[in-house]
């Protein structure tokens, strides 16, 4: 076959360092728009970002030929580097180690978006901590507390 096609839309999740609150408005408004280009310069698509002060939730459709490890290296690395050369206030920025990656269907896009879209609202009734716990339940995903929060 000549072409290969692909539609991989995957729902991303990271915390900042400790989920220590680094994310400001002034922060994320340069933030997101910043993370959709890495992504654009991977081939890949973002459809959506939000959060909240200690964590970003990415809507993507991402190129088949890179690993969603090396896209949320990449992710993590450039936006880290970018953070610090941009706002020097933010010298103990970084994003914790861990991430969830997880795919969905073209038929639920519009469920996860507006998921995303409500974190702010969404973090006044429930911590980060149990959001995440709460995903990787509902996606069977076993969790191991020993390495969950590293």
């Amino acid at each position: 076959m000549p072409h290969s096609y692909s539609n991989i839309l995957t729902h991303i999740v990271f915390s900042t360092k400790n989920r220590r609150p680094f994310i400001d408005a002034a922060l994320e408004t340069r933030l997101f728009p910043y993370l959709g280009g890495i992504i654009r310069q991977l081939d890949g698509k973002l459809y959506l970002v939000n959060g909240a002060e200690d964590h970003v939730h990415l809507l993507t459709e991402l190129p088949p030929m890179i690993a969603i490890a090396e896209v949320i290296g990449k992710i993590k690395g450039s936006s880290t580097y970018w953070i610090h050369q941009s706002f020097p206030e933010q010298a103990a920025f970084a994003w914790q180690r861990g991430y969830a990656a997880f795919s969905v269907s073209k038929s639920n896009v519009p469920a996860v978006a507006r998921y995303i879209e409500g974190q702010k609202e969404h973090h006044k009734k429930q911590s980060f901590q149990d959001e995440f716990i709460e995903l990787l339940r509902r996606h069977g995903i076993a969790i191991n507390e020993k390495y969950l929060w590293t």
